[in-house]
């Protein structure tokens, strides 16, 4: 049974246009993703299935409205699909409204409001997490993408409410046998994560003292791995009154963390990820998010998985395919090519700071190259995202385009991106290699170069007529003068040589030493007296004053 309505209904307080009696009326409901019903029915009934026109359904979770679009006829048939009337919030549009410091319902209620005309919906949600977001020029459904992405969650659709909660589901004690009812389940595995032993590197390539961790999940075959963590431990909170580093406490907080991270890691990973199809019924599930335990006989093993997608069928009142697993296998709006042309342009060559990274450009190029077959583009309707192997969810290094900007991870989709190039012209990087860089200013903290841990890093100075008048580099400050000469500045030396290399003037200790000296006025020896130049009428000379 099948209610009609108004396209401008909001209340369904009553029965609507009609009661439509259809031949097939199914309902699809995925975790995060598409909600919609299939209808189909006799010609008759085309003046009640038109573009925009609602239909109310019930399902197991109520009786929900679905507004028709694309009618399509077939002889004496008709059939049309119908999203949830929650897809309608992609019809309203923010400008600009920036979310600060607020949990998810706050920020739901924000956004909905900040709509360019008032909409039907309510929002509510149940995480209490805090966070802030920014939505620009963005459809309401595009906001609440954000919303979910940033304070996490599921989303929750019931008519006009819209939701998002913390969790969704329940555990019933579900348990499906692996190889079981062949005929009806549909099984794919993604062994490409499995991790049973891993070698764990953290900040500035510490290791653990025991090296490696394994699992306590152990296959035919070992799965090992070396992990890279990334480490966000500030030294300065490990530093004494006088400003030295506690190395070994410093140390031993890395070592903490480190293995805190990799044994995370390995418990998430020593599992295979899997997704289950069944065309069947399944008895107790009821509900997106209810708890499926996975028993593999082969492996010996229990795997924890979740219902991700149902499909209804709400004449026979009866779920007629169950998706569950650990992961999804399916990807919304792939965008399978990217072309585009990338033109560089240098200026002006006197204004250039030349550095030589000829191996670690062409250890770029290879791994570039390297990697083309196993990048993979995804479109989400306000980002793009890169990321080397699909599902997305276990890509590990990642690049995000947004209107904000170019972000890069290491760690995964939900890592954090600890590089960026930001829409302002902002570049935010851990390790910059170039080989050509124009600046009309530069500013920052520490720029470091030369040692081994900058790869003997080198400072170049020029003058108007791109002659080499300065260096800094793991040698220290040299400054070079037109005949040859140079001035040398370390920790080691403060000496001048002339242009066949000799000593003209030095350091030695406390001593200072020149070869010669001119001295224009006058001479203070020892604060005890002052020789200058005199003048008298007869002669001139050297007077010597005492000092009072």
């Amino acid at each position: 049974m099948i209610k009609v309505y108004d396209a401008d209904e909001r209340l369904f307080d009553h029965n609507g246009l009609k009661i439509l009696h259809p031949n097939k009326a199914e309902v699809f409901i995925e975790d995060n993703g598409d909600y919609y019903i299939t209808i189909e029915s006799s010609i008759e009934d085309l003046p009640y299935l038109q573009e925009g026109m609602i239909v109310r359904a019930k399902t197991r979770w109520g009786e929900q409205g679905f507004r028709l679009t694309n009618p399509e006829k077939k002889n004496t048939k008709i059939s049309v699909k119908g999203y949830h009337l929650w897809k309608d919030s992609q019809n309203y549009v923010i400008v600009d409204s920036n979310v600060v410091d607020k949990d998810c319902n706050d920020a739901l209620d924000h956004l909905n409001s900040a709509c360019d005309v008032g909409t039907p919906f309510t929002t509510i949600s149940d995480i209490t997490r805090i966070n802030s977001t920014r939505v620009i020029r963005k459809s309401l459904e595009e906001a609440i993408a954000i919303v979910v992405e940033k304070w996490g969650g599921h989303l929750y659709r019931d008519n006009w409410v819209i939701g998002v909660k913390d969790t969704i589901g329940a555990d019933r004690g579900i348990v499906i046998k692996y190889g079981k009812n062949s005929k009806d389940i549909e099984v794919k595995e993604n062994w490409d994560n499995v991790v049973t032993k891993i070698l764990p590197v953290g900040y500035d390539g510490i290791t653990l003292p025991e090296v490696y961790l394994e699992a306590a999940m152990q296959y035919s075959i070992p799965y090992t791995k070396v992990i890279k963590f990334d480490q966000d431990i500030n030294q300065d909170d490990y530093k004494d009154e006088d400003g030295n580093l506690k190395e070994d406490e410093y140390r031993e907080t890395l070592i903490s963390d480190l293995r805190t991270q990799a044994i995370a890691y390995l418990e998430e990973n020593q599992y295979f990820k899997c997704n289950y199809k069944v065309k069947a019924h399944i008895e107790g599930v009821v509900d997106l998010g209810d708890v499926i335990v996975v028993e593999h006989e082969k492996l010996g093993i229990k795997i924890t998985t979740n219902v991700i997608s149902l499909k209804y069928d709400c004449i026979r009142d009866k779920y007629t395919e169950i998706e569950f697993g650990n992961f999804k296998t399916q990807l919304k709006d792939l965008v399978k090519a990217i072309k585009g042309d990338t033109k560089e342009q240098i200026t002006s060559a006197n204004e250039v700071v030349r550095v030589t990274l000829e191996n670690e450009l062409n250890e770029a190029t290879s791994k570039i190259w390297g990697k083309l077959g196993n990048s993979y583009v995804i479109y989400e309707g306000d980002r793009i995202l890169v990321v080397d192997s699909l599902p997305k969810e276990t890509a590990t290094n990642v690049m995000m385009i947004n209107a904000q900007g170019i972000g890069f991870s290491n760690n995964g989709i939900d890592g954090n991106f600890n590089s960026a190039w930001l829409i302002d012209g902002t570049l935010d990087m851990q390790n910059i290699n170039v080989i050509n860089m124009t600046a009309n200013q530069v500013k920052g903290g520490t720029f470091k170069v030369g040692a081994r841990i900058n790869e003997a890093g080198r400072i170049e100075i020029y003058d108007i007529s791109n002659r080499l008048i300065g260096t800094f580099d793991e040698n220290g400050i040299c400054i070079y003068g037109l005949d040859g000469s140079r001035v040398v500045i370390n920790p080691e030396e403060f000496t001048g040589y002339d242009h066949t290399g000799a000593r003209v003037f030095w350091m030695n200790g406390d001593e200072f030493h020149m070869k010669k000296s001119v001295i224009e006025e006058e001479i203070t020896l020892c604060g005890l007296a002052r020789w200058l130049g005199i003048e008298t009428t007869d002669n001139t000379g050297i007077g010597i004053v005492p000092l009072t």
